[in-house]
């Protein structure tokens, strides 16, 4: 998703030639292939968009693979770069990295001020491990590698897995086939109680191009949309944007995860920019591709 993103983003400027590969063909885990690559290209600037990435469930079940496959990714992809002469690397990361019950909004100074969330801690360990260790090469050889942590990303592209998708397309899809369904109600995870903020995927491109024209940009900002909502209030904007018409009960005896996490985007702001898509917009956007790739039987869901 982020990665299509960047491209329809890149492909607007002029001067710039694209260097991409899918997933089948190339395995970012695979050193020597990663190696391979990056010596016969070699990019000028690298935006790092390739992540394990899933909802709650999927971090709770899965914690070894999100951390064995990021990490590994990241030191295959950075090294690389580094040693095949890239300059610029553009790490993403998460708000995940900051901890549980940081201060709100986060500033990016709370990063490792206390303990991190248990459901995505896994995930959250590789990327912090990422954004540092791109630190470490900017200060030790000079190199203006550097890193964004988006917040809750959603847009064209998304994973809708039934169990492992993360919660706004997981609650498109669900409430889209409840309404095909004539279900009478559908129920969310958790309590419904805890806050989230969402960015539209095309806002994260635009603002990833923004720090790549940055001559010394800080060694790693949030990007987010500097608002949130709770994820009933959520449940009942996508209900409303599907048209679906039944009641939305919650299950309380499932994890709600981090109380809130809304970021303070000052920092990226006080550059120069800010995000344009309104939570609606975007919602309204994402379904209409939703619906278009699931007539087309295109519907990402692995």
């Amino acid at each position: 998703m982020v990665g299509s993103a960047v491209c329809r983003r890149l492909q607007s400027e002029a001067g710039v030639r694209l260097i991409t590969r899918t997933r089948a063909e190339l395995d970012l885990e695979d050193f020597d292939a990663v190696e391979k690559l990056f010596k016969s290209e070699r990019p000028e600037a690298v935006v790092f968009a390739a992540a394990r990435v899933g909802g709650i469930h999927a971090n709770n079940t899965y914690p070894v693979e999100f951390l064995t496959e990021n990490l590994n990714a990241q030191l295959a992809t950075i090294g690389a770069a580094y040693r095949s002469g890239v300059k610029r690397f553009l790490f993403l990361g998460s708000t995940c990295i900051y901890p549980r019950m940081a201060k709100q909004p986060i500033t990016e100074d709370q990063l490792l001020a206390s303990p991190l969330e248990p459901t995505n801690e896994a995930y959250a360990l590789a990327k912090i491990c990422g954004l540092k260790l791109c630190e470490y090469y900017r200060r030790q050889y000079g190199v203006l590698y550097h890193s964004a942590m988006p917040t809750n990303l959603y847009g064209p592209g998304d994973n809708y897995h039934p169990e492992y998708s993360h919660v706004l397309p997981a609650l498109i899809r669900r409430f889209h086939e409840a309404k095909e369904s004539s279900a009478p109600n559908v129920t969310i995870w958790g309590t419904g109680s805890p806050r989230r903020e969402f960015l539209y995927v095309d806002d994260l491109a635009d603002a990833l191009v923004h720090l790549l024209g940055q001559t010394n940009p800080p060694d790693w900002v949030n990007v987010g949309s500097g608002r949130d909502q709770s994820i009933l209030e959520l449940a009942h904007l996508v209900a409303s944007v599907v048209g679906y018409p039944g009641e939305i009960l919650t299950d309380p005896s499932k994890p709600d995860g981090t109380p809130r996490k809304l970021t303070d985007i000052s920092l990226l702001k006080s550059t120069g920019w800010k995000p344009r898509t309104d939570l609606k917009t975007g919602v309204e956007q994402t379904y209409e591709d939703f619906r278009s790739h699931l007539a087309a039987g295109s519907l990402r869901s692995v």
